[in-house]
């Protein structure tokens, strides 16, 4: 029935947390030279100064991607909001957002934890002889950079990465385009990915059939319609 999967890379492919906390530590290492006007504080969390400055980092960073789900931001603007907004509250001067961001995003074109049993499932669709596309939101350049360093960037035949299109999935042009390169009709295509926002209601919108990876096992209220869900990724086989 299809011919290809779309395939998101963020807590589909790659660990999310474990590499954005790799990143962060490099990144708050690069700032140890300027002076803090005060810590953020974690004296009642029972944290370390670490953890709790990268639990206000993630949950600064969560925030404004989710607003971004919702058109209130493009990822371009989010990728430059959270260093500003992080730095300010963590009680750093204006002079020290450069040099985080630059350092983050460095380390973060490196980071490649797999989430389990990627790479096994990438060989099997392979196997099967589906075609085979990256799809995520970000910068191009670092994400194919952790493909690579992941291991698994040749299964792919291309990859779609917001910033190169230059539409933000869960926008329908993201997918259209997307499409377009790949030179498929939405029928002939399945997306997979964690977010319900920009994976399954975004590619829908574009008539592509999507699969929901709830790798967390997450409530899921207010679908419009049933939806695909699988919890681990090997179930993605069952679809196609």
């Amino acid at each position: 029935m299809y011919k290809a999967l779309f395939i998101d890379i963020d807590d589909t492919l790659l660990d999310y947390i474990p590499c954005c906390r790799e990143a962060f530590d490099f990144a708050l290492n690069s700032l140890s030279g300027i002076e803090n006007a005060g810590l953020y504080s974690v004296s009642d969390s029972g944290l370390s100064v670490e953890d709790g400055l990268f639990q206000l980092f993630f949950a600064i960073s969560g925030r404004l991607f989710s607003e971004a789900k919702r058109g209130m931001h493009t990822v371009a603007e989010v990728m430059e909001l959270y260093p500003a907004e992080f730095c300010e509250r963590a009680g750093y001067p204006k002079e020290a957002v450069d040099p985080f961001k630059h350092a983050f995003r460095a380390a973060w074109g490196k980071t490649h934890t797999l989430v389990p049993e990627a790479q096994e499932t990438l060989e099997a669709l392979r196997d099967k002889g589906y075609r085979l596309f990256a799809a995520s939101n970000s910068f191009g350049h670092l994400q194919r950079s952790r493909l690579e360093h992941a291991g698994i960037l040749h299964y792919f035949e291309d990859t779609f990465i917001s910033m190169d299109l230059g539409y933000d999935k869960p926008d329908i042009r993201f997918y259209q385009e997307a499409l377009r390169r790949a030179h498929l009709r939405p029928e002939e295509v399945l997306m997979v990915g964690d977010s319900m926002t920009t994976d399954v209601f975004g590619a829908k919108a574009a008539g592509i059939e999507a699969v929901y990876f709830n790798r967390r096992n997450e409530p899921i209220t207010d679908t419009p319609s049933p939806v695909n869900v699988i919890s681990s990724l090997p179930e993605i086989l069952k679809y196609v």
